[in-house]
This record gives structure tokens, C-alpha cells and sequence, in this order.
């Protein structure tokens, strides 16, 4: 069931857009802010408040690469890719990404911390390369960083 502070802001989105339709977005976000994640049944409950089918809903959580559909960790790393990121070092981060975590993307790491997932872009490019942990964006980055950087997630 959605909670009672979930169906409040719900409300509050839904005050300014012009269907149920358009905040569905926004109501994927302020649910996945809370739980995490987007599971078949939280679609299920938020289609049926927004009165859309789940299959309408489904639609915006998969086309939005930032709604997630399964579990992550608690804290979501986006390195970005883009050409900017990979000019100015992104494979030693991806390659010390993976070793001190012991993962790849797509991944959440054995003691459920960190989800790696890959960007396309992040929109910084004068700071390539950058990573994104949660809401908090990070570069210039070198790989020396990394461990201090992740050292802030604990």
C-alpha cells in the first residue's frame, strides 16, 4: 500500500500537471525515493491511484533509465560514458569501479552498498570524467579518488 506521506505528494504532483497520466513520473520518482526501487506490486498500487493501467505505467518506468525495476543498492553509481567521459579517463575508472567493488554494471555489490550502472550522459562534460553516486555528482575524477569517494557512502 502506498503510505499515507507517498499519497500526499502523489496529490501535490498531480496538482500540476494536466493528467494522471503526466504525473506519472513524478509519482514513480517520489515512490522510488522512499522504497529504492519500483517492484511489479509498487506499479501496481501507483497505476492504480493515478487510475492507469499498469501496462500505461510500465511504459514511463521503462522508457526512463533512472526509474529502477529491480532492486539496487542503496546507493546508485552512474559513470558516464559519453565521448567526453571516455577521452578523459573512463576506462581506469570503469576498470577501478569494478576491482574495488567486485562488480560490473548492471550489479549491486555483495554487501548490497553500491548498484554500477552505465549513463550516456550526464551533462558535465567540462568536468569529464564524472560519476554520479545517488544525487551527488563527482569530477573531474582520477582513479586515486575513488576510494575516498565511496568512503562517503558507508
Amino acid at each position: 500500500m502506498l503510505s499515507p506521506e507517498e499519497i500526499q505528494e502523489i496529490q501535490t504532483a498531480l496538482a500540476h500537471c494536466e493528467s494522471n497520466f503526466a504525473a506519472g513520473l513524478d509519482a514513480l520518482k517520489i515512490v522510488q525515493r522512499r522504497r529504492g526501487w519500483i517492484s511489479d506490486e509498487t506499479l501496481q498500487e501507483v497505476a492504480r491511484f493515478l487510475e492507469m493501467t499498469p501496462a500505461e505505467l510500465d511504459s514511463v518506468a521503462t522508457f526512463y533509465s533512472l526509474i529502477f525495476r529491480r532492486q539496487v543498492g542503496r546507493h546508485v553509481i552512474l559513470l558516464c560514458d559519453s565521448v567526453s567521459c571516455w577521452v578523459m579517463g573512463y576506462e581506469s575508472l570503469f576498470e577501478a569501479l569494478k576491482k574495488r567493488l567486485g562488480i560490473g554494471f548492471g550489479q549491486t555489490s555483495a554487501d548490497g552498498r553500491f548498484t554500477l550502472l552505465p549513463h550516456p550522459c550526464l551533462g558535465a562534460c567540462e568536468r569529464a570524467p564524472v560519476m554520479m553516486i545517488d544525487d551527488e555528482l563527482y569530477g573531474p575524477i582520477e582513479e586515486e579518488m575513488i576510494e575516498k569517494i565511496l568512503a562517503r557512502y558507508e
